[in-house]
């Protein structure tokens, strides 16, 4: 019950209030199963969303969601009014908060999603549950992503990014150091636990906006953000590691803001033993590291959990708001437990707080918060005040007008959207290898066609060359024996020539002996009768030349 700038929370000796200014101190809510843990919550975050403080928890048994509907005057809360927190009953505003659910596996409530680039490798290598080798294996896979400009978004994301980084395994070796194919098939493994666990569904965008859980409502309000964790208690792995990122981010996005009137937001982390189990050095170191500073940044962190043996002590440490429920001791171990418990309270001298932490019943506790100093108060003995919204889980007509209020933000996130991301590039880039490589295979064929073409042509053109030689030299040859035919020819006919001539100066020769031995007759007969004709001349001649 809020009063003023203190929330209301036990009746003791004296009222037990938790100050608004001192809740960014952390706090424990602690106890036994079934000792009202879930009673002390709802009354402290109603506290909370009544100042304007918005909150976050996890509804591990899905009662929680009965924040959002007004309580009831029962007979039990009547007469706890009168015989325990002197309330006359108008005092007594039931009414429910502002709320908001949230769902991690899409089934009922507004889809929460991160990316696995946010989520990171320290966070993801522990929901993994990886050796500090594959560990490191995860580092170089988020760094070559990173360096690459690869989106890891969602599972599918991982996986094509493990695939591509064990592909080139060789070429990133001198730069981020080795990755075994031993390592990654490990890691692809694990990832098939988490896929089985519903990761498929909880990886992805659009992501979850925290800003969008520091809303108020239009009263002023801060909105209760409940996440249905009821089946998503069943995958403690997810569980854990979400509510560890959400921590994380809030202490990298917030800005720092010191110690305000009231917080900016609150933090329950139930069912906290879930975060610690087997969580390495390095880990926790960080977590101790957030709780320390988160407080600068108006952020009060609140561990739910059965013992406060559950927390490690450094963390322990920071949580100075207590309410401390029974505590079951019938073990060595239950009883150390209990004495650490008490021992962690600023001593009442009214009572034993070892014995009270076994006495006290349900709806009972021990309680200290820090007052105004911030020094922790004297442990009291106290019955914690009922929430003024119901007890039980919310009926359906309530969780309808609630479903119908986050309309907007279930516009927002509710379709899950695929944008481009390492899975997308990464198949791109094998895309464009294998055309490149087809283009390269075509070129190539191509090339050797072109060879085996101008191999052919060549070939065809010696034998063509070869072909036009012989027959150049066919033709030269014919040639020549067409010339010594002609030469044979002109020889022979010259032969003839000559012969016919010979012939022709033979009858020539005949004809002219012939004609001369003709001539010679005729010769002969004229010079006989011209030399008897000259005999008789000459006679006379003589004579008369004589007588000439």
């Amino acid at each position: 019950m809020l009063i003023n700038d203190k929330i209301w929370m036990a009746q003791g000796d004296t009222p037990c209030c938790l100050l608004l200014n001192q809740a960014n101190r952390h706090g424990l809510i602690a106890g036994a199963s079934g000792t009202g843990k879930t009673v002390t919550l709802k009354v402290m975050a109603e506290g909370f969303s009544r100042a304007g403080v918005p909150v976050f928890m996890a509804d591990v048994k899905g009662d929680v969601t009965g924040m959002a509907e007004a309580g009831e005057l029962t007979e039990f809360i009547s007469k706890r009014c009168a015989d325990t927190f002197n309330l006359r009953e108008d005092e007594v505003e039931f009414g429910g908060c502002p709320v908001r659910i949230w769902d991690m596996l899409g089934d009922s409530g507004i889809p929460v999603r991160i990316t696995i680039s946010d989520m990171g490798p320290v966070l993801l290598g522990r929901l993994l549950g990886l050796t500090d080798v594959q560990e490191g294996v995860l580092n170089i896979v988020f760094r070559v992503a990173d360096d690459n400009g690869m989106l890891l978004i969602d599972l599918k994301d991982l996986r094509a990014m493990l695939s591509y980084v064990s592909e080139h395994a060789k070429e990133i070796q001198s730069t981020y150091g080795n990755v075994s194919s031993a390592s990654v098939g490990a890691i692809q493994r694990a990832l098939i636990a988490v896929e089985d666990q519903g990761g498929d569904v909880f990886f992805g965008e659009p992501d979850l906006d925290l800003s969008d859980w520091f809303a108020c409502a239009p009263d002023g309000r801060g909105y209760v953000n409940i996440l249905n964790a009821a089946k998503l208690i069943q995958m403690p792995q997810i569980y854990a590691m979400f509510l560890l990122w959400m921590l994380s981010s809030l202490f990298d996005t917030l800005p720092e803001v010191g110690d305000p009137d009231k917080p900016k937001f609150v933090f329950f982390f139930d069912e906290a033993h879930l975060l610690f189990d087997g969580m390495p050095k390095e880990l926790k170191d960080k977590i101790v590291q957030v709780v320390k500073l988160i407080r600068s940044k108006g952020v009060g962190v609140y561990f739910i959990t059965q013992s406060p043996s559950d927390i490690p002590g450094e963390v322990l440490a920071q949580l100075s708001n207590r309410v401390q429920h029974g505590l079951r001791a019938y073990t060595p171990a239950e009883q150390k437990a209990v004495k650490a418990a008490a021992a962690s309270f600023r001593e009442n001298p009214a009572f034993d707080s070892v014995q009270a932490l076994q006495d006290v019943g349900t709806g009972e506790a021990l309680v200290s918060f820090l007052d105004e100093d911030g020094r922790p108060s004297m442990v009291e003995r106290a019955k914690v005040l009922f929430p003024q919204c119901a007890m039980k889980a919310a009926t359906e007509q309530t969780m309808g007008e609630v479903f119908s209020a986050q309309s907007g933000l279930q516009e927002k996130y509710g379709e899950a959207i695929d944008r481009e991301s390492a899975f997308e590039m990464i198949n791109q880039a094998h895309a464009d290898a294998e055309a490149n490589a087809k283009l390269a295979a075509e070129r190539a064929a191509f090339e050797k066609e072109k060879a085996e073409f101008e191999k052919q042509r060549a070939a065809e053109a010696a034998k063509a060359a070869k072909e036009q030689e012989k027959a150049e030299a066919k033709a030269a040859k014919e040639a020549e024996r067409e010339l010594a035919r002609q030469q044979r020819e002109a020889e022979r006919a010259a032969e003839r020539a000559a012969r016919e001539q010979e012939k022709e100066l033979e009858r020539q020769r005949k004809a002219q002996e012939k004609q001369a031995e003709q001539f010679k007759k005729a010769a002969g007969s004229i010079l006989g009768t011209i030399g008897r004709e000259a005999s008789r001349q000459l006679v006379r001649g003589i004579f008369g030349s004589l007588k000439r």
